[in-house]
This record gives structure tokens, sequence and C-alpha cells, in this order.
């Protein structure tokens, strides 16, 4: 049996972002024509080497509400044209904005784009309105650098959850 850490973190303030600098030739760019498909592309393309699932049985619907949704914005950050990786906010409640998923495409891991991404994505939920904070969370399968990264942008550890797998 194997365990699985969740781990959450927050920023309660645009003041606690460190930014990272942009790496030369990236450029990131929100899919303003929303189309579902593209996001369970990008779903795909950023989430399998992780193994994430729990979007792989959403119905072509399911999809659609969700990634269509006025409450989700999806950006996606290119390298000389191709797609390097990408992130999706989502407004919650009471000024709350999550990034639900956030990633880079395998072959450009290790490349130097996962800091500047994520200080372009937590950047762009402090500018949404009305936001008074910004959470995530990621878990012991991720990239092993991803929670030092969050860390290094500022986010702070709120909650630790375990989970036994069979």
């Amino acid at each position: 049996m194997s365990q699985t850490i969740n781990y959450y973190l927050e920023m309660t303030s645009n003041n606690q972002l460190r930014k990272k600098t942009k790496p030369q030739g990236l450029h990131i760019v929100e899919a303003e024509e929303k189309e579902y498909r593209f996001n369970r592309y990008l779903y795909h393309l950023v989430g399998e080497v992780w193994n994430w699932t729990d979007r792989y049985k959403f119905s072509d619907k399911q999809w659609q509400s969700y990634a269509e949704s006025e409450d989700v914005k999806t950006f996606v950050a290119y390298i000389k044209g191709s797609i390097a990786g990408y992130y999706e906010l989502q407004k919650h409640p009471k000024g709350h904005v999550q990034i639900v998923y956030f990633g880079l495409a395998p072959r450009f891991i290790g490349n130097g784009f996962g800091g500047y991404m994520l200080s372009h994505a937590l950047t762009t939920a402090w500018s949404w309105k009305d936001t008074e904070r910004v959470w995530l969370y990621t878990c012991n399968t991720d990239h092993p650098n991803a929670l030092d990264n969050y860390k290094a942008r500022g986010l702070r550890l709120f909650k630790t959850e375990r989970k036994q797998q069979r």
C-alpha cells in the first residue's frame, strides 16, 4: 500500500508574491476563446506524466461545463510556437481563486519555465477583480520540485492530508 500526501497552499496578499524573471522566448497567452477540447488536450499533455486521473472519466458535457464557465480562465505558455505548459484559474465565492491545474509539457521540464509561469499565474489571479486569496493543492506524486516552487513564489502551506492508496 502506498500513501498519497496532499499539500494545500495559499497566498492571502499579493505582497507575498516573490516573482521569478521571465525566461527569454517564453510567452503566456490567455485562451480567451473557450474550447473545452483544448482544455482536455492540455490536461492530458501535462498531466499524463504525473498520473492526473481526476478528469479522465469526464464526459464532453462535464468538460464543457467546467472549461467554458465564466469562472474559469486558461493560460498557455508557448516557446517557439510549441506548448510549453499551461495553467487554469477558477474563481470561487468570497474572493477565492484556485490554481486548478498548473504544469509543463514533459519535454519542457527542467528549462526554468515553472517559476516564471507560477509567478504569472499568481499575478493573474490577484488581478482578477475582488481576489482576497489564491490557493492550490499538489501532492507527493507531482514533480519533485513542485512544492518548493510554490513555496519559493510565496505560497504558504496551510493543510497536509495523508491518504492510503491500494
